[in-house]
């Protein structure tokens, strides 16, 4: 069987079907249906809400007063008086802590730098080294073991 011959078996099979579902047995003539033309007039039909047919059961009927309900009942909280404690947060300047944490750190670690490196400066000139980091180490250490003679070093 070629695909000529399905196709027409196909279309014959479907064409019994929609006689059968509207009733027509006999070889008829189908019925125009125009939905957008008038013949009367012959011009184009303009749709309207009013020619839909009504459902019974949609959402705009189900939500038809929701909208003002919501206006009504946020009008009603407006009018209540506000209470500020409600409002505000317990404690002020948690926002600016938030924030500024990560930037304390940043800061914190730079300054025990600062620090550390103007102490070795000091001990370096008070014993009369140089500047470098290994002499001001040395310089500290022998600071330390001349105000503990009595620690025990190895």
């Amino acid at each position: 069987m070629s695909l000529a011959e399905a196709a027409e078996e196909r279309k014959a099979r479907l064409l019994a079907l929609k006689r059968r579902k509207e009733g027509n047995t006999a070889d008829a003539e189908p019925i125009l249906k125009s939905r957008n033309f008038d013949p009367a007039t012959r011009t184009l039909k303009k749709h309207t809400r009013d020619d839909d047919t009504q459902l019974e059961d949609t959402v705009e009927k189900n939500v038809r007063g929701l909208a003002e309900q919501v206006i009504n009942e946020d009008e009603k909280k407006r009018g209540e008086e506000l209470d500020i404690f409600n409002i505000a947060p317990k404690r002020p300047n948690w926002d600016l802590k938030r924030e500024t944490d990560k930037k304390l750190a940043k800061l914190e670690r730079k300054t025990q730098e600062a620090i550390h490196t103007l102490i070795r400066q000091r001990l370096a000139a008070e014993k009369g080294q140089s500047d470098d980091i290994l002499g001001a180490m040395k310089a500290q250490e022998k600071a330390q073991a001349d105000e503990d003679p009595d620690s025990d070093e190895d």
